[in-house]
């Protein structure tokens, strides 16, 4: 952690929505006039998409049948720690870009689903700000997650994410319910040993509950929405949480733990604008205050 050079970073897996909760937070930074230093946790990712299809066919004849973006073995951890460990120190580093689609690749006259070359920083950023996979992760020697000031899990219940990975990946990848179902098999073991054990190093974590039956996920035909969801908000120290002020301002909500309160999906935005909206006025303040201004 950094009182100079603050880290705030989302976790989440793939279909979590943490996309979604990357955009509440460009609003915050763009209304409180935040100059972040973005940081896509998929440029971490060890193989291009080329190189990762003849990765997982290698090991899978070798009998590896669980090689995942999740895993230690397909993403660079020692590099992300290192990037957190500078930034914290001196405000400095190096990023690259995963070009997911056409539309991201233009502008680098790139093929798709290759990263551009590695590039320093923006200079005289207030913080450091990533999204991804593992913003969390502590894997042996590395321990990516003693880094961040603030730490966000986002952790929709394993049926509704299921859902959501199947109906994006359909739609905007064009992958049938099968191989998108194969691949949720491949990855269970590093899912539960890397993506999992994060959200108990989280500092806040927002999942959603839907309301409606999502038994089987591999056949709805819809995405609950988010009125047909409640919201679980879990604060990993409650100290200093103004839990009656958070009461009046998410309507209908309540408290299920000490920790914990649950309020209507529908207010998902509010709710993260109205919880992180002063951690970050804290963490800016700090900042000015360690600079000397």
């Amino acid at each position: 952690m950094s009182a100079k050079h603050p880290i705030i970073a989302i976790t989440g897996s793939s279909g979590a929505g943490t996309t979604s909760v990357m955009r509440t937070f460009e609003q915050i930074f763009r209304r409180e006039n935040v100059n972040a230093a973005f940081v896509e946790g998929d440029s971490f990712h060890r193989y291009n998409r080329t190189e990762m299809k003849m990765k997982m066919a290698e090991e899978w004849n070798a009998g590896n049948r669980h090689m995942s973006h999740f895993g230690p073995d397909s993403n660079l951890f020692a590099e992300l720690e290192a990037l957190f460990r500078d930034y914290s120190l001196a405000g400095r580093g190096k990023r690259r870009r995963y070009l997911h689609d056409d539309g991201e690749a233009a502008p680098y006259k790139q093929p798709l689903g290759t990263f551009t070359e590695w590039e320093d920083l923006p200079v005289g950023t207030d913080c450091l700000f990533y999204e991804g996979l593992h913003g969390a992760v502590a894997c042996g020697d590395v321990d990516v997650a003693k880094y961040p000031d603030l730490l966000i899990g986002v952790v929709p219940v394993m049926n509704l994410e299921w859902i959501q990975k199947l109906h994006r990946d359909r739609s905007m990848r064009g992958y049938s319910t099968e191989a998108v179902t194969d691949t949720i098999l491949r990855r269970m073991p590093d899912y539960i040993n890397y993506i999992c054990p994060q959200f108990s190093r989280t500092h806040v974590n927002f999942q959603r509950v839907p309301t409606v039956d999502t038994s089987n996920p591999f056949i709805a035909r819809f995405i609950p929405t988010p009125d047909e969801s409640f919201l679980v908000i879990r604060f990993a120290n409650p100290r200093g949480i103004d839990f009656p002020y958070l009461l009046s301002m998410l309507k209908d909500s309540f408290m299920s733990r000490a920790n914990t309160i649950v309020c209507p999906g529908g207010k998902m935005d509010l709710a993260m604008q109205t919880i992180l909206t002063p951690m970050i006025w804290r963490l800016m303040e700090r900042r000015k205050q360690a600079s000397g201004r």
